[in-house]
């Protein structure tokens, strides 16, 4: 039978809202019912001087290699161990100051329940996340999470679907408490994402982009414009930056400057830079983060900004493709 013979345009809209509605709600559900073994958990974590081991099967499986991703990722050492897998070696890897976060919407998987006796055996302490409370995983666990819904979100009731989605929101709201409890932030967060662009984001500094002094096209603001036109060309950068001799820097002069100048009628072979050069130019210091740079340079709507120090002498400057292709921005 054609797979969209008894569909309509309606019915599937009609199916796809009642499956969110289904699913917001089974999440909803979560939070009025969290109590005092949630915190248990996550003391019992923070207590561990061990690893997490975040182990289950089918759906419950890949929401479980999640979990053990961000807590990974967020201060938490974990790592996931496939049920199947742990009975033919992997039990290897569970040792006795580790916690085993068995998931499980039955709370009665066969693979799961065989290595349960064998982690407690080495001494591993068991946190069961089920959808039943009565299950014997639950009943097994040192602390039992509840992560039952009311019905999956699958018109037959069938297909893990709402309870996937409430394991994931609990895994989720356990992750966030533990970096919270242990006070993980920003740096922390970025030490643990060196290879993507959040890492970029995050552990790159102005200094590490940008063009120090000697790549700077400087001249000082008596000079010729026509002098100073060759240096901006010579630098490459779309700006020239006049330098006082304390090497403070008393204005820029950049492409917006020259065409401004020209529509004024300036001659370019008699003024003097000191003539058209924008004072007081902004700056930014080199162990600023690099997309601050970039969110000061976009929110000023300029191209350039000139680097300086604590005393304010000029170190160096950068521009918008010194920010793109250091993948900044």
């Amino acid at each position: 039978m054609n797979a969209l013979s008894t569909s309509s345009p309606q019915r599937v809209l009609e199916l796809g809202r009642r499956v969110l509605e289904i699913e917001a709600q089974a999440v909803a559900a979560l939070a009025g019912r969290l109590d005092e073994t949630f915190w248990q958990a996550i003391d019992m974590i923070l207590r561990c001087r061990g690893r997490v081991i975040v182990s289950g099967i089918g759906k419950s499986g890949h929401i479980a290699r999640k979990f053990a991703a961000t807590l990974a990722s967020t201060g938490t050492p974990a790592y996931f161990v496939h049920a199947a897998e742990a009975a033919h070696g992997d039990l290897g890897m569970i040792a006795a100051e580790d916690i085993v976060i068995a998931i499980s919407n039955s709370g009665a998987s066969a693979e799961l329940l065989a290595i349960v006796p064998q982690a407690k055996r080495r001494g591993a302490r068991l946190i069961a996340m089920t959808g039943n409370a009565n299950s014997p995983l639950a009943h097994e666990a040192d602390i039992h999470l509840d992560a039952a819904v009311s019905e999956e979100a699958c018109p037959l009731n069938l297909a893990p679907t709402a309870s996937t989605t409430a394991e994931l929101a609990l895994s989720d709201a356990l992750a966030v408490a533990l970096f919270d409890a242990r006070g993980f932030d920003t740096e922390d967060f970025a030490r643990s994402h060196p290879g993507g662009s959040l890492g970029r984001r995050l552990l790159t500094h102005v200094s590490d982009v940008m063009r120090p002094c000697e790549r700077v096209p400087v001249i000082t603001g008596s000079a010729l414009l026509s002098e100073a036109l060759l240096a901006m060309t010579r630098g490459g950068m779309g700006m020239v930056v006049a330098v006082g001799g304390d090497g403070k820097p008393e204005g820029i002069f950049t492409d917006g400057d020259l065409r401004r100048a020209l529509e004024n009628g300036i001659d370019v072979r008699t003024a003097r830079l000191a003539e058209v050069l924008t004072k007081n130019p902004h700056s930014i210091g080199p162990d600023v983060l690099a997309v601050e740079a970039a969110e000061m340079m976009e929110r000023l709507r300029i191209s350039q900004l000139l680097v300086v120090d604590g005393t304010g002498a000029l170190v160096g400057a950068l521009n918008t493709h010194d920010l793109m292709q250091a993948r900044v921005i």
